[in-house]
């Protein structure tokens, strides 16, 4: 009778092998999960809504996207209203009461007009706040004219918390 292989010293091969193989899936499978869960895009990064992580300028872009559309379709109604009460920090809320009393405007366009687009880029952050810059467009495509705006938010709320020319 002839053996083709050693029982012992075969099967201890296998074993090991086996143990190494089991041991490098388990690596790689509990690293995958940690690489997807890395957020991609700006520095400034804040909690959102519903445990999501975003961008803080992200909320800002959400926020004048529809703004600039509730007040262009209802002229600043109840939609408007309930956009600044959420994205809007209170404090915010009533300076912009005290801005647009005294300068006749929509406080959080700086305007008495809609604009006919926009553009937010991040900013620096610091101190448990990031900035973004809003760029209002204003004209025609032809001819538009750029108003800026400095917006403040809260990196624990990703709430706006100041707005400044």
């Amino acid at each position: 009778m002839t053996r083709l292989r050693a029982p012992g010293r075969s099967r201890g091969r296998r074993v090991i092998g086996r143990t190494v193989l089991a041991a490098a899936l388990l690596t790689a499978v509990a690293t995958v999960p940690a690489v997807a869960t890395v957020p991609q895009g700006g520095p400034a990064v804040a909690a959102a809504r519903g445990g999501l992580v975003a961008p803080a300028y992200e909320q800002v872009v959400h926020f004048y996207g529809a703004y600039i559309d509730a007040v262009a379709g209802e002229g600043g109604g109840r939609l408007a209203t309930s956009l600044r009460d959420f994205y809007l920090t209170p404090r915010l809320r009533a300076e912009l009461t005290d801005w647009e009393a005294a300068h006749h405007a929509d406080g959080v366009l700086h305007a008495q007009n809609t604009p006919a687009g926009f553009r937010v880029t991040g900013g620096d952050s610091g101190a448990g706040h990031t900035w973004s810059t809003v760029r209002l467009t204003w004209g025609s495509a032809q001819n538009p004219t750029y108003t800026y705006l400095k917006l403040r938010s809260d990196l624990a709320t990703g709430k706006i918390s100041g707005i400044r020319e």
